[in-house]
């Protein structure tokens, strides 16, 4: 199936904490497999790194903070056009499909 939201696009938070709600941010990475998406700088986690040895290199111990993914249904793509959280359709020309925004019917893949 088309996923309505790719790497790149501008989403807005709908649902979660309450932090994190209505924040924007671009998708830095999409996991289909499990439908979510990780937005930078939405749902900052910590994570507790011990010394590790990678090759010649030791990675330094300390609290290292990264975006955790969240499910694509807390999220809205955001129209580039009018520049609103929007329901995402699809169209077909030409034998081409292209994503659509809901509200002002403009592409979003143009």
């Amino acid at each position: 199936m088309k996923q309505k939201i790719r790497k790149g696009d501008t989403v807005e938070i709908i649902s979660g904490r309450a932090e994190d709600k209505k924040k924007r941010g671009e998708v830095i990475r999409v996991i289909p497999t499990e439908s979510r998406v990780v937005v930078q700088g939405v749902n900052i986690r910590s994570k507790h790194q011990g010394q590790t040895q990678a090759g010649r290199r030791n990675i330094n111990p300390g609290i290292i903070k990264f975006e955790a993914p969240i499910h694509v249904s807390n999220v809205m793509l955001v129209c580039p056009k009018c520049n609103a959280a929007t329901r995402v359709g699809f169209s077909r020309k030409d034998g081409k499909v292209t994503r659509i925004c809901k509200k002002c019917h403009a592409e979003i893949d143009a």
